[in-house]
This record gives C-alpha cells, structure tokens and sequence, in this order.
C-alpha cells in the first residue's frame, strides 16, 4: 500500500558521552523531529558536566530522547521522558528498551497537561519544543507554578533565533543566565534557578 505510514529510520544520531558513548540513536521517518545537533550537545554537556551525574531530570519534548539518553549515559539517576508525538514515544520505547535504561519513564502526553498533574520535583529540565511553536512561555509557568523545580535546578532552554526569549518577560527574575550560545537559526540557553 503505498500511503501506509513505515516507520523506518531515515538517520541516527549517536550518544557523545558515558557508559553508551558512541552508540546510535535512531530517528524515524515522519516523526518531524529536529534533534540537537551533536556539537550542541557536546557544549550543553560540558556545561553540565558538575551536575548530571545523579540528577533528576525531565526531558519535555522528547523527541528522539537524546537529551534524555545523554544524561542517563552520563549517570543520571533518572529521566522523564515527555512526547505527543505516538511516532516519536513509540520508538523512544524501543530505543530506551535497547538500552535497557530502566531509570527513565516514557509518557505520552501533552507537556502542559502532565506539568499540572505531576507531584515529582527535577533538578534538570530540557526544554527545546518544536519552533513553530510559542510554547516556552507556558511551560516556565507552569514549572514554577505546580513548584516541579528542586530550589537549585539547571534549565535548558532551545529555540528559533526568531523568538528571542529576552525580548519577552517570561524568565523569572531568579533565573540566572548561566551559558549562551547563538548560531545562524538556534538560541541555546542554560539557566540556573536558585530561589
């Protein structure tokens, strides 16, 4: 049938650091993701590198997991892992079964709707929504209104250089611009939350 939906890989992107260095992370045809780029991950890292080990993390936009994948690599103690996407959740499964990451959680869900419901606190947060979407604004909100953030936690923040994140008032003021990078399209923030 032609118009049937395969889920075939169309490329991999690979761990960079840890127990799972150079292992491949697959991403599906039609999952319309854009991972982070692996320089990126590399310099987010390093940045992170004085805190990952025994973090408590959540991942809000998945995708193909390799925020969350680096972190556990990186010895993590556990990582949530949030997607709305069925093709994005259904191969992370896979993938985080392959791995046999048993310190992590797959959830299907809206990011916003679970943030409101959830009881669990993080000291890591990874925020790099699709751009199309103005989604940032309500999920910081949201973190700090539901208090899902430890009182020192370190949040990454990835978005289109058309939506510089400083323009607006959506950083709350306790947030400490930790690290900046700014390519030709992407802004990558690491901030650190004391309260």
């Amino acid at each position: 049938m032609k118009n049937k939906l395969h889920l075939g890989v169309s490329r991999k992107i690979k761990i960079i650091g840890g127990k799972w260095k150079g292992r491949n992370i697959p991403i599906t045809r039609h999952s319309k993701i854009r991972p982070t780029t692996n320089r990126m991950r590399e310099i987010l890292f390093s940045w992170l590198n004085p805190i990952i080990s025994r973090a408590v993390c959540l991942d809000c936009f998945a995708g193909s997991g390799a925020l969350g994948l680096e972190s556990l690599s990186r010895g993590a103690n556990k990582v949530t892992f949030l997607d709305n996407n069925h093709i994005c959740i259904t191969a992370l499964i896979k993938v985080i079964q392959s791995f046999s990451a048993y310190n992590s959680e797959i959830i299907y869900t809206d990011c916003r709707s679970w943030l409101q419901q959830s009881t669990t606190t993080y000291n890591v947060i990874f925020l790099d929504p699709p751009f199309q979407n103005n989604i940032i604004p309500e999920v910081i909100f949201l973190l700090e209104r539901y208090n899902l953030l430890e009182k020192e936690s370190w949040i990454y923040i990835e978005t289109s250089k058309k939506r510089n994140i400083f323009n607006t008032s959506i950083i709350p003021n306790y947030w400490i611009l930790y690290h900046k990078k700014i390519t030709r399209n992407v802004m990558y923030y690491l901030f650190l939350r004391r309260s």
